[in-house]
């Protein structure tokens, strides 16, 4: 098990445009991918993996919130499948040699990490 201690960042809609102008969406999900590449190597084979993305709770919830939320399904935005895209562009140019994966899920937790199972 491997536990990445960053924020996951969902890929977002990208257009033309974002070659040169700096969205704030764009801009995170580059700085993403960045320390992705830092910190996983590429060898790495995320074929019959599981990930899973521990979401950060905000911090306008009370105490007793977050500890009834800590581990649950996060069931909001961002979409699942905008989060895995992101990991697997980040992790190569070309992922079409992802065949299986275990398990996704995202869950609500004090920090944000991915964990690789």
């Amino acid at each position: 098990m491997t536990i990445l201690p960053m924020k996951p960042v969902p890929k977002p809609r990208m257009t033309r445009a974002d070659t040169w102008k700096q969205r704030p969406s764009v801009m995170r999900y580059r700085a993403f991918c960045d320390e992705w590449r830092l910190r996983v190597p590429t060898t790495l084979d995320l074929n019959n993996l599981s990930i899973e993305f521990t979401i950060e709770m905000p911090k306008s919830w009370s105490k007793k919130k977050r500890a009834i939320m800590d581990g649950t399904p996060h069931t909001q935005t961002p979409d699942l499948d905008n989060m895995l895209k992101a990991v697997l562009d980040a992790h190569r140019s070309d992922d079409s040699g992802i065949h299986t994966l275990s398990r996704l899920s995202k869950i609500w937790g004090y920090k944000g990490q991915i964990r690789l199972l």
